[in-house]
C-alpha cells in the first residue's frame, strides 16, 4: 500500500510510472511540428496545383511543390504518432515515432557527411541545377524572383560567369536571335550606383563588351563561387541552424525513450498486482 501527500493509503492501483509532465510535454511537441506540418501540406497543394508551375520548376532537381507535400505528409503521419502514442500511452505509436526520428537523424547526419565528402559532385550539381534555372528564367515568376534575389543577395551573376545567361533564349547572343535581351543580362546582375535615377538597361549588350568594361557595369563573379565563399564564412551560423534543427529531433527522442520505459514499467506494475490479487495467499 502507498500513501498519498495527507497520510491516507493509497492502493497499488492508482500508483503510475507515467510522469504527466513528460506524457502531456511530448503530446505539445508534437501538435506544434502537427500543425507544422499542415501548413506545409497547404503550401505544397497551392504550389502545386493553384499556381501550375509544372514547367517552369521542372528545372530545379526536386519540385519545391512535391517535396514541401512529401515532407509534410512525412511530418504529419510521424507527429500524429507521436501525439496519440503519448495521449494513449500506447507503446507501438511510441516506437514508431521513435524509430522514425532515429532514421532521419541518421540521414541527415549522413547527407551531410556525403556532401562534405564529396563537396565537388555536390558543386557540379548545384552547378547544373542553376543552368537548368536560367534556362526558364521567363516562364514563371516566382522562379525568376528567387534568382533575382540571389544575385542580388551575393553580387554575382549566371552560375559560374555572367555569360550563363546566353543559355536562356531571350538573352541567347546568336545573330538569329530576334529577342530585345539579345546579349544582355538581368538587371539583378547590374552594380547599382549612387546615382538619383537607376539605370534599369545596364545589362543590356553586355555580353557584347570587353571583359574590363563589363567589370565596370555588372557583377562579373558567378553565384556558385559566391556561394561557396559564403558558406566558409558562416560555417559557425550554419553549425548553429543545423544544431537547432538536430535538437527537437533529440528531444523528441529522448522524451518518446524516457516516456515507453516508464509505461513497461507501469504494465509490469500492472502484471504485477493482477498476479498477487488472485493469490489467495498474499
Amino acid at each position: 500500500m502507498a500513501r498519498t501527500s495527507r497520510g491516507a493509503p493509497r492502493s497499488d492501483e492508482e500508483f503510475t510510472f507515467v510522469s504527466p509532465a513528460v506524457k502531456y510535454l511530448l503530446f505539445i511537441f508534437n501538435f506544434i511540428f502537427w500543425i507544422i506540418s499542415l501548413v506545409l501540406v497547404l503550401i505544397g497543394v497551392y504550389a502545386r496545383i493553384v499556381k501550375h508551375a509544372e514547367t517552369a520548376l521542372a528545372c530545379l532537381a526536386v519540385d519545391p511543390a512535391v517535396m514541401l507535400l512529401i515532407v509534410g505528409v512525412l511530418m504529419f503521419i510521424i507527429t500524429f504518432c507521436g501525439c496519440v502514442g503519448s495521449l494513449r500511452e500506447n507503446l507501438c505509436l511510441l516506437q514508431t515515432f521513435c524509430i522514425c526520428l532515429i532514421v532521419i537523424f541518421i540521414l541527415q547526419l549522413t547527407a551531410g557527411v556525403l556532401g562534405f565528402i564529396f563537396s565537388d559532385k555536390a558543386r557540379g550539381k548545384v552547378t547544373e541545377v542553376i543552368n537548368n534555372a536560367i534556362v526558364h528564367y521567363r516562364d514563371d515568376i516566382d522562379l525568376q524572383n528567387l534568382i533575382d534575389f540571389g544575385q542580388k543577395e551575393f553580387d554575382c551573376c549566371g552560375a559560374l560567369t555572367y555569360l550563363d545567361w546566353s543559355q536562356n533564349i531571350y538573352f541567347n547572343c546568336s545573330k538569329d536571335n530576334p529577342s530585345r535581351e539579345r546579349c544582355s543580362v538581368p538587371f539583378s546582375c547590374c552594380i547599382l550606383s549612387n546615382d538619383t535615377v537607376i539605370n534599369t538597361m545596364c545589362g543590356h549588350d553586355i555580353q557584347e563588351l570587353d571583359y574590363v568594361k563589363v567589370g565596370n557595369r555588372i557583377n562579373t563573379n558567378g553565384c556558385i563561387d559566391k556561394i561557396v565563399d559564403w558558406i566558409h564564412s558562416n560555417l559557425f551560423l550554419l553549425g548553429g541552424i543545423a544544431l537547432g534543427l538536430a535538437i527537437p529531433q533529440l528531444a523528441g527522442m529522448l522524451l518518446s525513450q524516457i516516456l515507453m520505459n516508464q509505461i513497461k514499467d507501469q504494465m509490469e506494475l500492472q502484471n504485477y498486482n493482477q498476479k498477487h490479487s488472485s493469490d489467495p495467499w498474499s
